[in-house]
């Protein structure tokens, strides 16, 4: 995609329910720039979470210091860090305070392909952005960009309006990997995109039983 993007999404995209948002996202275009190159992805797969009325949100028990941007106006970029290897990023929506955002599942990369295959070489072109992790990682997003602005014209990283997906394509589903509220079906994807990541239910953690030795208490 060598022709400019389109023009930014307005803040008031953003500026309403979450479960409104997150559909209206799916086709539209996240762009960073950074030394290394621009790199843009075509979303293709996200999840909503509604702050403190959702078990399953970072918000749910309210304001700390990791989730204090969902907290902010909407049309602020929510990074965090995950597994202690991986960053996700999500966007903030909904009037300032009510903490509700969008979780960037996956996309296409449409512009910068030689950029993102340098920072994810062993990926093939369908898996470049195939999910949260490898999206921000593909686009170069990580901790420094927690609260930038993507609807600032000249910030760094901004989201543009691309080509609404077909509604008869958009699924919508049980969000991936999450504990509370699990049935909920907020995971929305285009339908037979290649690059939308496979859906994983939550798997509790399984401790591992003590032996006792023979002679101990």
């Amino acid at each position: 995609m060598n022709e400019p993007l389109p023009p930014l999404l307005p803040r008031d995209f953003f500026d309403r329910p979450v479960d409104e948002v997150a559909p209206a996202l799916l086709g539209q275009v996240l762009r960073h720039r950074t030394p290394d190159g621009e790199v843009a992805a075509r979303l293709t797969e996200v999840e909503a979470y509604a702050g403190p009325l959702d078990p399953a949100s970072h918000a749910y028990r309210g304001r700390t210091p990791r989730n204090a941007v969902m907290f902010g106006p909407p049309g602020h970029a929510y990074v965090y860090f995950t597994y202690g290897m991986h960053f996700c990023m999500n966007l903030v929506c909904g009037p300032e305070g009510t903490s509700m955002a969008v979780l960037l599942r996956a996309g296409e990369i449409v512009a910068g392909e030689e950029v993102a295959r340098e920072r994810r070489p062993r990926s093939s072109v369908r898996d470049l952005g195939r999910g949260p992790a490898r999206l921000c990682q593909a686009l170069g997003i990580a901790r420094e960009q927690n609260g930038l602005d993507v609807c600032a014209p000249d910030g760094p990283l901004t989201v543009h309006a691309g080509e609404p997906a077909d509604p008869a394509l958009v699924r919508t589903g049980p969000r991936t990997g999450v504990n509370g509220a699990k049935e909920v079906p907020w995971r929305f994807w285009i339908d037979g995109d290649p690059s939308v990541s496979p859906y994983r239910p939550h798997v509790p953690r399984q401790r591992k039983k003590s032996v006792p030795t023979r002679g101990g208490r």
